[in-house]
């Protein structure tokens, strides 16, 4: 892209998603504590982050076709920061998986899906 109002501007070319479900195993929660702990770690490493509601659906071996509402947390980042911090966020969806007694959480970066 040529535009010279973008000249001056920076580029994050990294993109860091957390999908924060708002169930504790089987039992429907407000996952708002949860999403305001992503968020601030996000934008501590980051430098900030934003939140939309979401709907998930998936195939659970154990209990068939899940569906259940969650939330999406993400930011945009330079490379070098989400390389500093990408263990910090990966230990962090750990904890949470393990709080909200999870089978995994998802995290997407840059367009590709893990599932930790």
């Amino acid at each position: 892209m040529n535009n010279k109002k973008l000249l001056n501007a920076f580029k994050l070319k990294s993109k860091l998603t957390l999908f924060v479900p708002a169930t504790k195993g089987t039992e429907h929660i407000d996952n708002s504590p949860y999403v305001d702990d992503t968020a601030k770690l996000l934008s501590e490493c980051f430098g900030g982050a934003t939140s939309t509601p979401a709907l998930g659906y998936w195939l659970s071996a154990r209990d068939g076709l899940i569906k259940e509402n969650t939330t999406l947390v993400f930011s945009y980042c330079k490379d070098s920061d989400l390389e500093q911090n990408l263990d910090k966020v990966v230990d962090f969806c750990e904890q949470l998986k393990h709080e909200l007694y999870q089978e995994a959480i998802a995290l997407e970066l840059n367009g590709e899906m893990y599932f930790i």
